[in-house]
């Protein structure tokens, strides 16, 4: 692999690893959490770290291709930005609703991370099918992720 192939598979491979990791940080399962009320169609708590590795997966393997398929470097530039936003976003939400244990913040928030997502698929469209298509999971995961925050706020509201 040429030297220049492999600064994106880095770079998009520690960014994924360093988002993944501060979102498993800031999420505590402890009694808070446990003291919702979720809706029946809760998945199992395993489910989701299971789910989220497949999905950063995805967005490892779509931020690469992007960047690599990128005609200019200001398209490349784009996508980096924009991945990196999302990386922002995807944080906040963890910290808006575990850490200030504010679900209904976090609903308003999800509804940006998945503005975000459709943003990313719509520009990498561009100049990459495969990177806009690798992230139709992630955009699913995050809409029925937003239900379930939906749901929390419903069951438990008001907060704070």
């Amino acid at each position: 692999m040429k030297p220049m192939m492999i600064i994106p598979v880095a770079v998009a491979t520690v960014a994924a690893v360093c988002v993944a990791a501060l979102g498993a940080t800031v999420t505590d399962l402890g009694p808070w959490y446990q003291g919702l009320a979720k809706p029946e169609w809760n998945p199992p708590d395993v489910v989701f770290p299971m789910g989220w590795t497949a999905i950063y997966a995805l967005i490892t393997v779509s931020a690469i291709t992007a960047w690599r398929a990128a005609r200019t470097s200001a398209e490349a530039e784009w996508v980096i930005g924009l991945f990196a936003l999302n990386g922002f976003l995807n944080i906040t939400w963890s910290i808006l609703f575990f850490r200030f244990q504010r679900p209904d913040w976090a609903f308003v928030e999800v509804v940006l991370l998945w503005a975000s997502i459709l943003a990313i698929m719509v520009y990498a469209a561009r100049f990459s099918r495969s990177a806009a298509l690798l992230l139709v999971p992630y955009l699913g995961w995050v809409s029925f992720a937003g239900a379930l925050n939906w749901a929390v706020v419903q069951l438990n509201a008001p907060f704070g």
